[in-house]
């Protein structure tokens, strides 16, 4: 056992070292999420502007309150692509923490396993949230989505 000022036996470090790959492969997941809600977020944005375009240069009003319903349907999916997007933001930090939590808790000889245990399971809820957001997004963009030609309705 190292005393104070001593270095870690390297085993102890390993085994850190170990336990935190699975946490890091976790963070490579969420990373992807987050580009994927990003992706469709910067869509979203961009298919919104095309619509207000389009909006300031109709005279037809049946034709201006469809267009009103997309836009108002890409703000919906936008607050909750900002919600997936904050959600796994939070969970790739908590496992970034989870991470460090591990190594200082070897370094020092603290157990820390509730908070571990704490952070995961707080990192996996803000996971499960943002795949629920993002979830519900696909659902109202697939609810608007018109092709062929019922495309007008």
């Amino acid at each position: 056992m190292a005393g104070i000022g001593e270095l870690p036996p390297i085993e102890g470090v390993g085994d850190v070292i170990r336990l935190s790959v699975a946490p890091v492969f976790l963070l490579s997941g969420v990373g992807i999420m987050l580009t994927l809600f990003a992706n469709r977020l910067a869509r979203a944005i961009d298919r919104g502007r095309d619509i207000e375009r389009q909006v300031s240069a109709e005279t037809d009003g049946a034709r201006a309150q469809l267009l009103h319903q997309s836009l108002a349907n890409l703000a919906r999916r936008g607050r909750l692509l900002n919600v997936a997007i904050s959600l796994a933001t939070i969970c790739a930090l908590l496992v970034s923490i989870v991470i460090v939590v591990l190594f200082l808790g070897e370094s020092f000889h603290v157990r820390v396993n509730l908070v571990v245990d704490a952070l995961f399971i707080a990192a996996m809820l803000s996971f499960i949230g943002a795949i629920l957001c993002f979830l519900r997004e696909v659902f109202i963009a697939t609810a608007t989505f018109r092709i062929g030609p019922h495309r007008q309705r």
